[in-house]
């Protein structure tokens, strides 16, 4: 069509090449803040709430710094490694993603510029490490952990990447489905999770067995972002604002609901009432579950996955895990292992077996669909060596995953052990906040008889969750009174 017969708005011109679709490039740069928020505020937001309340700006603080980190370390040299030049068969070439030649011309896949791609792609980088933080809050060093942020996304996120995603990686050329990242940042995140929380140790024993949320609603709420992001985290996959997306959406919610419902039943089935905790771990073993499979499989295969994603960690968490010495021995705070490595490997495998062929056709934009075939369809139109072959390669994926993050978690932990301690001392684990952060700190220290630090006759006392004040009243009971400041 003649540029002339456009509206204005369409027409081409120095900042909106003939290449790029508007309505693409609007799509990503929505679904890459969506997925972004599930990191800040949201898991924030999440591991606020459920940790401690003497750990509760501790856990913040670290998911924030994870995410602000990995900013730095992407566009430095991360991205290039991801999905750059191959420098060897599972890693790219180091290389910065900061020039506007680069960053303003077309990205390696779909109709829009490459800060589109970097910004998007960053957001599932960042969400990597704040999820490993959730196996070790409530007793790492923050100054570890600061060294720790950077070697694991140089180390092991960008090996993962490259091969599972980049078209030049080994296991994209093999024909592995990882549609949003079941492999490449939950089976990674919760085996990196599992394997530092084992280097790093334990918390203190009153904090592991007196273990419980600090604020029930904080967490939910911080819950519900991280579930309502997950639009943009599976919907943004294709990279475009297509048929695809919009099946991978209603995929990702359905398999989600059908999780959470059915690890609600199995707690009132156990305990005769519903768990809070528990629905929030049946909603994110659920929406990790469907990740990799979000956008190439049918519906009613979402529903057998959500079904399956909210029993099987359900019961490697509640039955299996008192059973097995390692898993009792190994403090994972929020049982990423469980909600993440499991649920991520549970999707990898039901990936394998339900993926539709003229989906990943669309997926991966093939002219037949001869590859990339679950292995119930594979059955149906005997196929059966092809279907056969996908499972065997999806195994590989999970097995190489798995193997990398052990080995190169447990080599940085080494690592940053001979300069600084990986755990915080027992006073600072006995203190939490109000020893390892400043404002903590300075709060405690007030002078209590000083027109600062009192109320009338009561002292003030500082909400370090909320970073307000707050005066318990003198018309409460003291039953009561003790209740609401206990929610708090």
């Amino acid at each position: 069509m003649d540029q002339q017969q456009l509206l204005p708005n369409l027409r081409s011109d120095e900042s909106s090449p003939e290449w790029m679709n508007k309505g693409d490039n609007a799509w990503q740069l929505t679904a890459a803040t969506l997925v972004a928020l599930q990191s800040v505020p949201g898991l924030v937001i999440l591991y606020g709430g459920m940790v401690q309340k003497k750990w509760a700006i501790n856990s913040s603080l670290m998911a924030i710094y994870a995410f602000a980190a990995t900013l730095i370390c992407w566009v430095g040299w991360g991205y290039h490694m991801s999905f750059g030049d191959k420098l060897v068969v599972f890693w790219g070439k180091p290389g910065v993603a900061v020039d506007d030649n680069f960053l303003l011309g077309q990205a390696f896949l779909g109709y829009f510029p490459t800060a589109t791609m970097v910004w998007f792609q960053f957001g599932f980088a960042a969400i990597t490490p704040v999820l490993i933080c959730g196996a070790l809050l409530g007793r790492m060093s923050f100054v570890a952990w600061m060294v720790f942020v950077p070697l694991w996304h140089t180390f092991s996120y960008t090996i993962g990447a490259f091969s599972v995603w980049s078209p030049n990686g080994w296991l994209a050329k093999m024909g592995v489905i990882d549609f949003a990242g079941g492999f490449v940042i939950h089976l990674s995140s919760g085996v990196a999770g599992f394997t530092a929380a084992y280097c790093v140790g334990p918390r203190s024993d009153k904090d592991r067995n007196g273990y419980g949320p600090n604020n029930i609603l904080m967490m939910l709420a911080g819950a519900g972002l991280v579930w309502i992001g997950w639009t943009g985290f599976n919907g943004g996959a294709p990279y475009a604002a297509s048929t695809l997306a919009s099946l991978a959406v209603v995929n990702t919610h359905v398999c989600a609901a059908t999780s959470l419902v059915t690890w609600l039943m199995l707690d009132i089935s156990v305990s005769g009432k519903p768990s809070a905790i528990g629905v929030v771990n049946g909603l994110i073993t659920g929406l990790v579950c469907i990740t990799p499979a979000a956008g190439v499989v049918q519906c009613w295969a979402a529903i057998l996955m959500g079904v399956t994603s909210g029993s099987v960690p359900w019961y490697t968490m509640m039955v299996l895990h008192n059973k097995t010495k390692l898993l009792r021995h190994v403090d994972d705070t929020f049982a990423i292992f469980h909600t993440h490595a499991v649920a991520g490997c549970l999707g990898g495998i039901l990936t394998g077996i339900f993926a539709v062929p003229k989906l990943c056709r669309l997926f991966y934009n093939l002219s037949d669909s001869g590859t990339y075939i679950g292995l119930a369809y594979a059955l149906k139109n005997g196929k059966k060596s092809a279907g056969l072959r996908q499972m065997g390669i999806q195994l590989a994926g999970i097995v190489f995953i798995v193997c990398l993050n052990i080995v190169s978690t447990s080599l940085i932990c080494l690592f940053i052990k001979l300069f600084v301690p990986l755990r915080l001392s027992d006073e600072e684990l006995s203190i939490g906040d109000g020893e390892v952060e400043v404002e903590c700190a300075l709060s405690n220290n007030i002078d209590s008889t000083s027109d600062h630090g009192t109320f009338g006759n009561h002292p003030k006392l500082i909400n370090s969750l909320y970073d307000v004040d707050e005066y318990p009243s003198v018309l409460l009971t003291s039953k009561t009174a003790s209740y609401e400041m206990h929610m708090v």
